[in-house]
């Protein structure tokens, strides 16, 4: 199952022109700092950090971006033609509570376009979502949309969000408390009750958006609708990571309830040029594959067409044995699949294995066969066995 669905993964990210990109599995402990945000869950709880025998502060990569970002700087991607179209395939790290579909090493699909700041781009990246969890086999979904405005509008909203959230201080959580003056953002996306509950009442940031933010949020749906994508917008949907701006979305299934959000992503417009490289707007989302698989088998979504081998070999060891190992390799060579005995124990024990592996193809080598220089070929399905050659064998298979 999970090799099928990275088959769809991978190719319908080359039918939308990615590329597959693999970063190592630990960075330095400051690029997480300096990118995610010292405020975020990821950094402030969740990252597994160590000195290695240098004395430099590592990370295992809690997530994809940054390090894409810290290896298109590295090796150049500046110069190469845009938008430049990256997608991962990755295991991650973070120290949080185990749960269903959750553990603390687990791996993401995710997918990066650098270089266009157009609001086509946002529709664009928000279709190669829905087209992929469409062929996976989830239905009835919709994105959860919004927009969070850039350095210019921000500023404003804000400080009305602290303004606003100040007045409940003593209501909110702990960590909540430490991000009003550090990220109020962060406040709308809590999950305690009571945080829920004063978010619902908070300023709209749509509502707060500088002339050209209004503009690309309105493009953004108006290409949506274009595309025949539904979408729903939320003004509290923020995202959990600092670097995000203007536009962000999740991909919702209606199937699922309150638990329905399958991936989630936005513009980070500003992550590139915080990073020390040159200014470059860049879109992207991310989708942990062990919740995407967990909810494909739930569902029923994923049919296993797993094909058995085309033959089995029987022997009964000695010189038998290693003729049966000479024609495995042989049948291999011309792109058939073998299994063999590898113990020689003979045909009753060869023909338990066929049955329950659903093997359709028996070859048997014994003595006899070895001394005319032929061997046995039995039919599963229709119960039917044959003498032949090897040369009969391959030519009537190669077909």
């Amino acid at each position: 199952m999970w090799e099928k669905v990275l088959g769809i993964l991978r190719k319908i990210s080359y039918d939308f022109g990615y590329g597959e990109i693999v970063t190592p599995t630990f960075e330095s402990l400051g690029l997480f700092f300096h990118s995610v945000g010292e405020t975020t869950d990821i950094v402030s709880k969740e990252m597994y950090s160590f000195l290695d025998k240098g004395g430099r502060e590592l990370v295992l990569k809690p997530e994809g971006t940054s390090a894409i970002v810290r290896a298109y700087l590295e090796n150049n991607f500046t110069v190469k033609p845009k938008p430049v179209k990256l997608f991962y395939i990755d295991r991650f790290f973070r120290y949080e509570r185990p749960q269903k579909g959750r553990f603390r090493e687990f791996h993401q699909y995710g997918a990066e376009l650098f270089g266009c700041a157009a609001p086509s781009a946002d529709a664009e990246m928000i279709s190669l979502c829905m087209m992929m969890l469409g062929k996976l086999g989830f239905e009835n979904l919709f994105v959860s949309l919004n927009s969070i405005g850039c350095p210019n509008c921000r500023p404003l909203y804000r400080q009305k969000l602290i303004t606003y959230l100040k007045s409940y201080e003593a209501q909110l959580c702990e960590d909540c408390l430490k991000r009003i003056d550090k990220n109020p953002l962060r406040i709308l996306d809590c999950k305690q009750a009571t945080c829920e509950k004063i978010a619902l009442e908070a300023p709209i940031i749509t509502e707060n958006l500088c002339e050209d933010c209004a503009i690309h949020f309105e493009s953004v749906k108006k290409y949506l609708e274009i595309l025949g994508i539904h979408y729903s917008l939320n003004p509290k949907l923020v995202r959990g990571l600092d670097y995000y701006n203007r536009t962000v979305f999740e991909i919702i299934t209606e199937d699922l309830g309150s638990q329905g959000a399958l991936l989630g992503g936005g513009r980070y417009d500003s992550l590139m040029k915080q990073m020390g490289g040159p200014d470059t707007p860049a879109v992207g989302f991310a989708m942990g594959l062990e919740r995407i698989l967990m909810l494909l088998q739930e569902q029923g979504k994923v049919s296993l067409d797993i094909k058995p081998v085309d033959f089995w070999i029987a022997n009964f060891g000695g010189e038998t044995l290693q003729e049966s190992l000479k024609l495995a390799k042989e049948l291999r060579d011309n792109n058939l699949s073998v299994e063999m005995d590898l113990d020689g124990k003979g045909l009753k024990k060869s023909l338990e294995n066929v049955q329950k592996k659903n093997i359709p193809w028996m070859i048997i080598i014994g003595e006899e066969e070895i001394k005319n220089n032929q061997l046995q070929l039995k039919d599963m399905a229709h119960h039917t066995q044959q003498t032949l050659n090897k040369v009969e064998l391959l030519e009537k298979f190669k077909k």
